[in-house]
């Protein structure tokens, strides 16, 4: 594990020897969420059975074309929505920043309503096939970049703040038009439109996973390797620009990054909410703010919750499935309300 994290780039000298410990901790249990969700299921496999390689051919099939895309997706979907969440609040120096704050999930949602509903009169949706559901919300998630760079390049040093501020305008505009395609939808398109926007990870395939997990990887790659950057930028910009660190491109190296790797998670899973809000946050109270340790801790308990909350939403009702949106709200909401109590008390 000491290896791993070598290679994603934390060294043991820019964390503390604590910290460098619980990393490993979340390293071993996102490992073993992972294991435990591709055994468990509809179809339950013995994990003695799995690593002697005594399956039958039904069994390797599900596992290996439907439940290990499916568990992969989770845990990257958890790992970009989480370490993109401790960067945007540590950019933002705000702690109730998420990967929702600058538009980017209402943007991906407005491209993937725009397909479920005027899918079906779309040409090009006969040959596209399941491709093109993915290829709106990506669509919609780089419209909302490009437009937070057209509308924000002119503000030099204060250009993260009307950021900000055009994310909420984007948020207000996508909802406005999800609202209309909701209106004018056929049942059963409001029925899927109603499923996507609670999240899901059914349906994904090797062919869209490999894109999302290209796109994830190298935007979660990016993130870490200005973790010390985020540090300084909690002492003030004019303080981190005097440390000698490009300010301008740290925000919009972190920006865009975020925006890849949550459009592209939200293209394949849907709406998932709270993820990137509490993962920061349970991370800290583990082992502290140092970016070095919060980013890459952020990613593995991310991944670890959303493998988690996707068994769950598979095996509370099967062989129904509940939304996994319903199981990460159910579990973020309460833990939020807990720790805005705690620091009151604090």
């Amino acid at each position: 594990m000491n290896s791993f994290l070598n290679v994603i780039g934390i060294k043991k000298i820019h964390i503390t020897s604590k910290q460098f410990v619980i990393l490993n901790v979340f390293i071993f249990t996102s490992c073993i969420c992972f294991l435990i969700a591709a055994v468990t299921g509809s179809m339950n496999v013995s994990i003695r059975n799995l690593i002697s390689g005594d399956i039958n051919e039904l069994t390797r099939i599900v596992l290996i074309e439907i439940r290990l895309p499916r568990v992969i997706l989770a845990g990257l979907v958890g790992a970009s929505l989480g370490i993109s969440g401790a960067a945007l609040q540590g950019l933002f120096r705000n702690p109730l920043a998420d990967p929702g704050l600058i538009g980017v999930s209402a943007g991906a949602a407005l491209g993937a309503t725009l397909v479920i509903v005027l899918g079906s009169s779309i040409s090009g949706g006969l040959f596209l096939g399941s491709f093109l559901l993915p290829l709106g919300a990506i669509s919609g998630a780089m419209f909302v970049i490009m437009m937070l760079y057209l509308l924000t390049k002119g503000f030099g040093y204060q250009g993260v703040t009307y950021m900000l501020l055009v994310g909420i305008a984007v948020n207000a505009i996508a909802g406005v038009g999800i609202g209309i395609l909701t209106f004018i939808s056929t049942d059963s398109e409001l029925r899927g439109l109603t499923f996507w926007t609670m999240g899901s990870f059914g349906g994904v395939t090797w062919p869209l996973l490999i894109p999302a997990l290209v796109i994830i990887i190298i935007s979660v790659s990016s993130m870490i390797t200005v973790s010390r950057n985020l540090d300084l930028i909690q002492l003030g910009e004019p303080e981190a620009y005097r440390l000698g660190v490009d300010v301008k491109k740290l925000k919009y190296k972190i920006i865009i990054s975020c925006a890849a790797a949550v459009g592209a998670s939200v293209s394949l899973s849907g709406m998932i909410g709270f993820v990137g809000l509490v993962v920061p946050h349970l991370v800290r109270l583990f082992g502290g703010v140092n970016h070095n340790y919060l980013l890459p801790g952020s990613a593995f308990v991310g991944a670890a919750l959303m493998i988690t909350a996707d068994m769950l939403s598979r095996t509370v009702i099967q062989p129904a499935e509940l939304p996994v949106g319903l199981i990460t709200s159910a579990i973020g909401s309460p833990f939020f309300l807990w720790l805005i109590f705690r620091i009151k008390r604090s």
